[in-house]
């Protein structure tokens, strides 16, 4: 029995972590042990998680496994979205150009500015009174 290999990636945005494994296979989508679309359910989500399988031409070719934790729905797609891009990137490295060019290796490093001391937020402050 031929052993598969998997290629991991690693992706964070916000306080989302998404660890990506991928082989080829068949087009299997599974996140947190369910299906994509049944765990991502608005298709912006589910875009945004697979699209580096879309720039790179292998949907349908590879079977992705996440395990995705903290944040929000919206924080973990971005993060799968890296994941995957990099996963992908150790599996086939001649995809890097393409990758690239859609933005896909870039980690965005947009976090929630922490709140002030005095002030009601981040960026909230008292109302002025002159009298």
């Amino acid at each position: 029995m031929k052993r598969t290999e998997y290629y991991w990636g690693t992706g964070r945005r916000k306080a989302s972590l998404a660890r990506v494994r991928v082989r080829s296979g068949s087009g299997t989508l599974k996140v947190n042990e369910r299906s994509a679309d049944e765990y991502f359910p608005r298709g912006v989500w589910q875009t945004q998680a697979f699209e580096a399988l879309r720039a790179s031409g292998l949907e349908g070719k590879v079977d992705v496994f996440v395990n995705a934790s903290g944040g929000g729905l919206t924080g973990q797609s971005g993060a799968v979205r890296l994941g995957l891009a990099r996963a992908l990137l150790k599996m086939n490295p001649e995809l890097k150009p393409t990758l690239r060019k859609f933005g896909l290796l870039t980690r965005d490093p947009r976090m929630v500015e922490r709140k002030k001391f005095g002030q009601k937020g981040a960026r909230g402050k008292r109302q002025y009174s002159k009298r």
